[in-house]
């Protein structure tokens, strides 16, 4: 799982998750999680987080355990700024589709109260999508987050919008399941008249992103834009029985992908 291994099939669609990938939006993201921590019990969901022992690796243990006993994100999660609220979701009640579906629900109700700042994740992301977009590559754009903010924050980006970047851009409430589930893979590529398949990439940060697209059939490129290390990536993506996705390679940043794309154009 190196940046140095290309993915097998040359890319027609590039998909891009938009939170900690495209952009970043992390606190207004931790500041709506905060408040929906302490209203779980009145949500009914104390009773449906996962029990410690089913946790996938020991720091999600402790996330689930911290949060438990203190209904909100330890400090230096949020100071970290590496795991997005749809993953602290899925660590909090795996397979549990309503109740993460409840837990979202109320995110996005919190998030009514803070959204607004968006920027680039980073300063090349324009240019490099533009220059995507003259190789003739298909870009479309997919998020959990509700269609009310994501109008808003894609119109907001850098000096004009990136609406004109994508051609298609899928939203948490357009599908009836959010990532990790296919559903808003399959409905980009519906919309785009394309079918699932390697020659389709998505391009995400987290394992909600790579379980996705391992799900829909196509070419996972992880965006470790976090910058985790080799081990920490060997931990998240176990490649054993019970989570056995992994993403089919890795870049670091922007440029790092451009240039994996144009390998395969360049042969």
């Amino acid at each position: 799982m190196s940046i140095l291994n290309l993915p097998h099939a040359v890319p027609k669609v590039l998909l891009f998750d938009w939170h900690a990938t495209l952009v970043d939006t992390h606190d207004a993201m931790y500041y709506a999680v905060n408040d929906v921590l302490p209203k779980l019990e009145e949500l009914g969901l104390m009773d449906r987080i996962i029990p410690v022992e089913e946790s996938k690796t020991i720091d999600d243990a402790k996330l689930v355990m911290y949060i438990r006993e203190y209904l909100r994100l330890h400090p230096k999660v949020v100071e970290a700024r590496k795991i997005s609220r749809t993953d602290i979701f899925e660590i909090l009640f795996g397979e549990d589709e309503e109740a993460k579906h409840i837990a979202h629900r109320a995110f996005h109700h919190a998030y009514r109260n803070h959204y607004g700042l968006v920027t680039p994740f980073e300063e090349d992301f324009p240019a490099v999508l533009a220059e995507l977009q003259d190789m003739n590559l298909v870009l479309g754009v997919l998020t959990n987050r509700d269609r009310e903010f994501m109008e808003h924050e894609i119109d907001s980006v850098g000096e004009s919008g990136w609406r004109h970047f994508f051609d298609t851009m899928v939203c948490g409430d357009d599908v009836e399941l959010r990532k990790p589930a296919p559903d808003s893979i399959y409905k980009a590529l519906k919309n785009l008249d394309v079918e699932p398949g390697p020659g389709t990439w998505y391009i995400g940060d987290s394992t909600t992103d790579t379980i996705a697209a391992k799900r829909a059939g196509v070419t996972n490129v992880f965006f470790n834009g976090a910058g985790w290390d080799q081990a920490w990536l060997d931990k998240i993506f176990p490649d054993t029985i019970r989570h056995p996705y992994k993403p089919d390679t890795v870049v670091n940043n922007s440029r790092e992908l451009l240039s994996m794309v144009k390998t395969f154009f360049e042969r």
